[in-house]
């Protein structure tokens, strides 16, 4: 069985991974610190929006699959993964070493944890007689 939607989302996804990775990359290659973050402020941040999106986004991605392979519509899949996408955009524009609840931080956290609930929520419906 396809799932074109999950498919679709996780293309966008893993250009916003590239583009992550190649932030941490650039500025690994200015600082000259091969492995960790060396103390620097500015590459632990960068480290951590890649890590965090590593983290939430394959997690993500497996229950919007597990929701288009249990039938849930086009409406449904466009919701899980807008809001996961839009989540992902502005997550990262929160990490700052100096502000742990930074707004946007905070709101992309959120939308992203909403999104595999949606997920979550379709997939058990999916199994009740509702």
């Amino acid at each position: 069985m396809l799932i074109p939607l999950t498919a679709l989302y996780g293309s966008v996804l893993g250009l916003m991974f590239i583009g992550l990775t190649s932030y941490v990359g650039l500025l690994r290659g200015k600082t000259g610190i091969s492995l960790m973050h060396g103390d620097n402020p500015r590459l632990a941040e960068r480290i951590r929006r890649q890590g965090n999106f590593a983290e939430m986004v394959p997690l993500a991605l497996i229950l919007m699959a597990g929701a288009e392979l249990n039938g849930a519509g086009a409406n449904w899949l466009h919701a899980i993964g807008g809001i996961l996408v839009l989540s992902r955009l502005i997550h990262p524009f929160g990490i700052h070493f100096d502000n742990p609840s930074a707004p946007w931080r905070v709101i992309g956290a959120a939308g992203s944890l909403l999104s595999m609930l949606i997920a979550i929520l379709f997939i058990f419906m999916s199994y009740m007689d509702w």
